[in-house]
């Protein structure tokens, strides 16, 4: 039994490697060389994604080489860029990739069916595929770009005290592909970062605990990812804290003096517009029942004859004779004479009748020259 077992077995290893060497026969006639499955780079760089093969002599009809991107839509067919038939290039049918695709060979056919895409950008990105045909031998290479971009220059500053004593925390920001790492040193000649500094790799920060003159000094922050990195420099300072209470009190006597000097202007505007106010209400009158002021010549004349008026009322009748015809000569000069534009009035004394002037009598006469 254990004969006719061995006899049994026989023909099926012997089916089994005849196929194996079969299919070892057919595999060898194109064969694509191995390839990175995963490549990175960076915004604006250039890439060349491999796509070499091999022929044999059983491969004996056209050369055909294809590239093409899958689609974001996976139930779509793919989307072919360039390709090589008939011993010629057709040169991209995308938009998007016109002038930054070709393939890295002149003649693709001796075995490098690589292409170069330059000019990178994040929309890039894709699984590509390259196929490679030749009758009756066909193979399929698959490429998966990543286009990243690389950080841009961070933005490095101070926030917080820069004061002695006080806490304070030195910030690093960029944009990029994440994840991106961010790595602070101190320049000089002692790049040590202070005693109770803590830096965070993810976050960009360099907090700082109680401070000290010594912490003064230039920063530098070094933001990385895979494709690329960027830095910048801060300059942090520590000092002693300024005394602030002669600049609040300065600054509360500008406000106090400030105020006065409104409230003075307004004050002023109001009392303007209040007195206008009154002299539109109050206009002037003028009175015409009352009679212009007397020159200087007529109240001359009316205190001669006013004089002269009391000094004969003074008189018994029998002395107003002799005064009588005094009394009618002044008042006939008076009116013959033209009147003068500056009069001067000088009292006249004159002898009357009896031999005695005026004066002994108690009168007294002016005259006008």
């Amino acid at each position: 039994m254990d004969t006719v077992g061995r006899m049994d077995t026989a023909p099926s290893g012997l089916a089994a490697l005849l196929l194996l060497n079969l299919l070892s026969g057919w595999s060898m006639g194109l064969t694509i060389l191995p390839h990175p499955a995963v490549v990175e780079k960076a915004d604006d760089d250039s890439v060349m994604l491999e796509c070499r093969f091999r022929l044999d002599s059983a491969d004996i009809g056209p050369l055909d080489i294809e590239w093409s991107r899958a689609p974001p839509d996976p139930t779509a067919s793919q989307i072919i860029i360039i390709d090589y038939s008939g011993d010629r290039i057709y040169d991209t049918r995308l938009e998007s990739m016109k002038g930054r695709v070709h393939f890295s060979s002149p003649d693709p056919k001796n075995g490098d069916a690589s292409i170069n895409i330059t000019r990178l950008r994040p929309s890039d990105s894709g699984k590509y595929q390259c196929k490679v045909k030749k009758a009756p031998g066909l193979q399929l290479g698959d490429t998966k770009l990543e286009v990243l971009v690389k950080p841009s220059t961070p933005t490095c500053y101070v926030d917080g005290s820069h004061e002695v004593g006080k806490d304070a925390t030195l910030k690093c920001l960029s944009e990029g592909t994440p994840p991106i790492t961010y790595i602070w040193t101190k320049q000089g000649s002692l790049k040590s970062l202070p005693p109770t500094a803590t830096a965070d790799i993810i976050l960009g920060t360099l907090k700082m605990k109680n401070a000290s003159q010594d912490y003064s000094g230039e920063y530098k922050c070094v933001a990385k990812n895979r494709v690329g990195r960027s830095e910048c420099v801060v300059r942090f300072s520590v000092s002693y804290p300024s005394n602030n209470a002669g600049k609040i009190a300065g600054a509360i006597i500008g406000v106090l003096l400030a105020l006065l000097l409104i409230a003075l202007i307004i004050w002023c505007i109001l009392r303007r517009r209040k007195k206008k106010s009154y002299e539109k209400e109050q206009p002037y009158e003028i009175r015409e029942d009352v009679p212009p002021p007397k020159s200087r010549v007529s109240s001359a004349r009316s205190y001669t004859v006013d004089s002269q008026r009391s000094s004969l009322g003074s008189m018994s009748p029998s002395n107003m004779e002799p005064y009588k015809s005094n009394y009618d000569r002044l008042a006939t000069e008076d009116l013959e004479r033209p009147p003068a534009h500056s009069p001067n009035l000088t009292p006249s004394y004159k002898e009357n009748g009896h031999g005695t002037d005026d004066r002994s009598q108690g009168y007294t006469s002016m005259s006008i020259v």
